[in-house]
This record gives C-alpha cells, sequence and structure tokens, in this order.
C-alpha cells in the first residue's frame, strides 16, 4: 500500500476523533442542560402543588364564609 492512502487514512482518522470530541462535549453539555431542566420541572411542579393548596384552601374559606352569611 502507498503512503498516500496511510496519508488519506490518517486525516479521516485525526477528522474522526476531531468530531468524536465534539460529539463528546456536546453530550456531556446536553446533559447537564437536560439534569437542570429536570431539576427546574420538579421545582415548578411542587410550586405548582403548593399554589393549588392555597387556592383550594381559600375557596373553602370563601364557602364557609358564604354559608355562614
Amino acid at each position: 500500500m502507498s503512503e498516500h492512502y496511510f496519508n488519506a487514512l490518517e486525516q479521516k482518522i485525526d477528522r474522526l476523533l476531531t468530531r468524536l470530541q465534539r460529539l463528546e462535549r456536546e453530550n456531556s453539555h446536553l446533559r447537564e442542560q437536560e439534569a437542570k431542566l429536570r431539576e427546574e420541572r420538579a421545582q415548578l411542579l411542587q410550586l405548582h402543588d403548593q399554589t393549588r393548596g392555597k387556592v383550594e384552601g381559600m375557596i373553602s374559606r370563601l364557602k364557609a364564609l358564604e354559608q355562614q352569611s
């Protein structure tokens, strides 16, 4: 096999390694972003539940006041 063939193969391997490194960094970034979004979602769900409880409590108190009058 010629040296030209090996040089071309080496260049392809270098490009593949560069692409692999870029994809690994991108994948890591996306995983971090996903973890942050999951955490944010959990916090929003908790806030939603707290807010719903407060609203339900206010409705109950308003109904009780309505029945007393």
